[in-house]
């Protein structure tokens, strides 16, 4: 096999200050592309602990100068390819990237830059459907040491939980996108029946959607389990919170990729989603948790009822989980199909790093 003779130099701009699932997907490759020869440098602020972000000056010199391999442009939302187009119009010297998560069609203006890129990644081959331009299909990973079974009493204790309760989850911003009321309706109805189950609401609300969720939480206090339901805000990490649950619940109307699923599993939690975004493809429906018709309440809670009174079945889902993680959805596979990607683009001699699972 050829040696590798030189590394494809990437710059990830990430151009949103809160985190995000794009951010996320940023973060989470971000070391996993170091590892295999990608002098990868991340743009942008709100960057978690021990990622660190180059300058505007940096990243200007990485674009202009050199007489090397293109460098490579990868955005991931409009007005990063926007800028990536502007900044070469200006002179860079680089490839543009952009990944597709969406599954509709996208705006004549999203259209518009998207046909001046030099490659497309679609998530999924859903998403590649709605494209009109050929695209790579790489699906995420997840960070299999990031996201891994966890000793829970420890880890509740350390977050305020209590110990001696089973918890269900629902992670990512609250609003009815996210399907956040689908999973208040479902409480409503399974919770006071099961006394021993209390529920983790993790992610923030903007400030459009407060009233949405106050109106949530005076539901939940007129049935009597606001005491029950812990609405946790803003988290800097929602890690933590995903791996002390016993059990996860995705609710989304719509949804781009969605990764929650798949941190989740990877974490020894089965899950319980609707059938937006990618959750169809990540999950195995009897095996690895359970699919409920999108946007039914009902259906949620008919799907979620038969886990929460088997404690065995859900052992085993999650069992099943890490396994189906660490096989077919780990961050080392999507970083060596990006890394293949990257050498085909800026003509780099393919090397030989083992993918890591």
């Amino acid at each position: 096999m050829a040696a590798f003779r030189a590394s494809p130099t990437v710059i990830y701009p990430n151009f949103r200050r809160r985190q995000s699932g794009v951010s996320s997907t940023v973060f989470s490759l971000a070391p996993a592309l170091s590892e295999r020869g990608v002098s990868l440098h991340v743009l942008g602020a709100g960057l978690p602990k021990g990622l660190k972000s180059i300058s505007l000056l940096t990243a200007l010199d990485i674009l202009f100068t050199g007489t090397g391999p293109r460098p490579i442009w990868h955005a991931r939302r409009n007005i990063e390819m926007l800028a990536g187009l502007v900044l070469r119009a200006l002179g860079g010297r680089h490839h543009l990237v952009f990944t597709s998560a969406a599954q509709r069609h996208h705006t004549a203006y999203t259209r518009r830059l998207m046909q001046g890129m030099d490659a497309i990644v679609a998530t999924s081959r859903r998403s590649a459907s709605f494209l009109s331009l050929p695209a790579t299909i790489i699906g995420h990973g997840v960070d299999t040491t990031r996201f891994a079974p966890a000793d829970q009493r420890p880890l509740r204790e350390s977050l305020g939980l209590d110990p001696e309760a089973l918890y269900i989850g629902c992670f990512g911003a609250l609003r009815a996108s996210k399907g956040t009321d689908l999973f208040v309706e479902a409480l409503l109805s399974l919770l006071p029946a099961r006394p021993r189950w209390q529920a983790l609401i993790v992610g923030h609300a903007e400030p459009r959607d407060r009233a949405f969720v106050d109106a949530l939480k005076a539901r939940l206090d007129d049935a009597g389990l606001s005491e029950r339901v812990t609405f946790t805000g803003h988290v800097p990490d929602a890690a933590p919170y995903l791996r002390a649950v016993d059990l996860c619940v995705a609710a989304s109307r719509t949804e781009g990729f969605g990764l929650t699923p798949l941190e989740a599993m990877a974490s020894g939690i089965p899950v319980v989603a609707s059938g937006a975004g990618s959750f169809p493809d990540l999950i195995r429906p009897g095996v690895t948790g359970s699919l409920f018709e999108t946007g039914n309440s009902a259906a949620l809670a008919a799907a979620l009822a038969p886990l929460l009174d088997d404690d065995a079945r859900r052992r085993a889902m999650g069992a099943a989980g890490v396994a189906h993680v660490r096989a077919s959805h780990s961050i080392a596979l999507e970083a060596e199909a990006l890394r293949a990607l990257y050498c085909q683009l800026g003509t780099v001699a393919q090397s030989v790093f083992p993918a890591r699972a």
